[in-house]
């Protein structure tokens, strides 16, 4: 088992998750349940699958959930453009959000590379 907290990874995502929760608080509308909701979901997804996968025996499941953390980030990349689009986060917010997304794909890809089954 690995101590996924000390992950950088983990550290960023779990942040980030934070902070969107932030964001969906301010969401108006209908939008306030069904997009928000989604949004928090996928970004708290990330660092579950990271944990998850951490406390697996087996390399290879590991491996397998740092691949499912990779699709919930794309996942929360097109709520965060959708929240964008209908006006529910501003530009600016928006694409610091999906700066720090792509950034944390791109460690979670490094990291699945490096972990060898």
């Amino acid at each position: 088992m690995r101590d996924f907290k000390r992950l950088h990874v983990w550290q960023r995502s779990h942040r980030l998750a934070i902070d969107l929760h932030g964001e969906a608080d301010t969401f108006k509308g209908r939008h306030r349940f069904g997009l928000a909701d989604q949004l928090t979901r996928a970004a708290e997804s990330i660092p579950a699958n990271i944990a998850e996968g951490a406390g697996r025996e087996s390399v290879k499941e590991f491996r397998r959930f740092l691949t499912i953390a990779i699709g919930s980030g794309a996942e929360l990349e097109n709520h965060l453009i959708l929240a964008r689009a209908l006006g529910q986060v501003d530009e600016t917010a928006a694409n610091r959000h999906l700066a720090e997304v792509s950034d944390i794909m791109r460690m979670l890809s490094g990291l699945r590379r490096r972990v060898r089954s």
